[in-house]
């Protein structure tokens, strides 16, 4: 490629060690110093923008000069998520490893929608997968060598999206894929609890169906959905004249960190008044990386009968975002709901039926080398350095939990099952955001809110949230923060 004289000429091999090297040690600086910054930004809105040249350049500027603009102008607008005192809405871990995968991936640049643009793509996806299905006891149907298998989805969000349509298609015997849903001809209806994440609806209007459809079912005082007000609202509907086909079973309710009763919801789905059981998914994106250890095993509970499940391993796993592991019992309806051959992606792997063609397991036909990142994490720590580091952030978390009940001015909303840790101040709403805007204040710590009350108290309360679990986070950090949650 040709530059323009006297422009910048884009990276050959050899600039590109020079200032690969240079940004590896950038990265390596900013990680090893983090707990001498502020973990919170110090910027205001359109600060950033008002830096920015308003037209992109015409040539190219020396790749130094970049380096020197992210220094000075992006580094001031960032919120620091690895930061050892980030203990706001939920981890997003990036550990070296998985830095190095992601370098890898974009390095080889695989396009992986089809097995034939890369078999290694997506045959190591599909093994890695199998490894996690065994690493967190889930049931064997998701295992690729049975009926269903894994896929790697960007996020979580996504996962209960591609499971919405493949259960609305099985839900109309997949009349809607050709003529739409006024074909289907059927009112068909889902539910999910109160404190389950947005996604659930964003995902019911994407698939056509509206927020209309959703039934948001009332939760208990711990956080889980309302077994009875479920059980007759889904009997309120089919006497109406309603068809139910889906339920999103919360395992990590987004929070406080509830948890739902997957097996007495998975028995009530398969109670049939009708040819089709309710598909059920079970979203455990957070929580789900503890099912690594046995003794934190009641996370995949009463999945046997789930249709769906998944998690984020770039949440308290440590690899980066993004990567939301999937797995289907039955991947035939999921293919058949999301399947379109055109004539430009015919081969003779995929006409043998041999192969997973990713791209039938999600919504865009493209797809990044994301087990690249999975692989180089599993393999350089291994389950037990995994296992060691959830019990680590559990064990921080149960004892800021035993001092917020010791104390006379905070108490804990609910009792915490892992690394989330839920508070409120006694005197009350205002209090406990002063509190909380006193912690971010801080500088060394930060943490998030929500507002949470069950079914029967009839308010929700404002709750600060601490969520235990970047890798930086020690023991100190979280003394740190209590220092401050201690005041009177």
């Amino acid at each position: 490629m040709h530059a323009p004289d006297g422009a910048q000429r884009p990276l050959n091999a050899a600039s590109f060690r020079a200032h690969g090297y240079a940004l590896i040690d950038w990265i390596a600086d900013y990680r090893e110093t983090l707990s001498s910054r502020d973990v919170n930004h110090a910027t205001t809105p359109g600060a950033i923008r008002a830096q920015l040249s308003a037209c992109a350049p015409e040539t190219g500027e020396p790749f130094d000069a970049v380096m020197h603009d992210l220094d000075s102008i992006l580094m001031p607008g960032i919120t620091h998520w690895q930061h050892p005192g980030w203990f706001a809405y939920f981890p997003a871990n990036s550990s070296y490893e998985s830095i190095l995968g992601e370098l890898a991936s974009a390095g080889l640049g695989v396009q992986g929608m089809l097995w034939s643009t890369s078999p290694a793509c997506t045959e190591l996806e599909t093994h890695v997968l199998d490894w996690l299905v065994h690493a967190l006891g889930l049931p064997a149907q998701f295992l690729s060598t049975n009926t269903g298998g894994g896929v790697l989805q960007d996020t979580a969000s996504s996962a209960v999206l591609v499971a919405i349509v493949a259960a609305r298609e099985r839900a109309t015997n997949f009349v809607s894929d050709a003529k739409g849903l006024a074909g289907a001809n059927s009112a068909l209806v889902a539910y999910s609890s109160d404190q389950s994440h947005s996604s659930i609806e964003k995902a019911m209007r994407i698939a056509g169906l509206g927020k209309d459809a959703l039934r948001l079912i009332p939760c208990d005082a711990t956080g889980s959905m309302r077994m009875d007000l479920l059980r007759a609202r889904i009997a309120e509907d089919r006497a109406s004249g309603y068809t139910p086909f889906f339920v999103n079973a919360s395992i990590g309710t987004t929070g406080v960190n509830g948890f739902d009763d997957v097996g007495a919801i998975s028995r009530l789905c398969c109670v049939q008044s009708s040819a089709k059981p309710i598909w059920l998914h079970v979203d455990a994106a957070m929580s789900g990386t503890a099912a690594l250890c046995p003794e934190f095993r009641f996370v995949v509970e009463g999945t046997e009968r789930a249709d769906s499940w998944c998690f984020n391993p770039h949440k308290w796993m440590p690899v980066n975002f993004d990567c939301d592991a999937m797995f289907v019992a039955d991947r035939s309806e999921l293919v058949r709901a999301l399947s379109v051959l055109p004539e430009y992606l015919r081969n003779a792997a995929t006409d043998s039926g041999n192969v997973i063609d990713y791209r039938d397991w999600q919504i865009p036909l493209g797809r990044r080398f994301r087990a690249l990142k999975l692989w180089f994490v599993l393999r350089s720590w291994g389950l037990v350095a995994l296992r060691n580091l959830v019990r680590e952030h559990v064990a921080l978390a149960q004892d800021l939990a035993a001092r917020v009940q010791s104390s006379s001015h905070l108490q804990l909303v609910v009792q915490p099952r892992l690394n989330l840790v839920c508070i409120t101040h006694v005197e009350g709403d205002a209090a406990t955001q002063a509190l909380l805007e006193r912690v971010n204040a801080s500088g060394h710590s930060f943490v998030s809110h929500c507002r949470f009350g069950a079914a029967n108290e009839g308010v929700d309360r404002y709750v600060l949230r601490v969520s235990i679990g970047a890798l930086a986070t020690k023991r100190e950090h979280v003394e740190q923060l209590w220092n401050l949650l201690a005041i009177h």
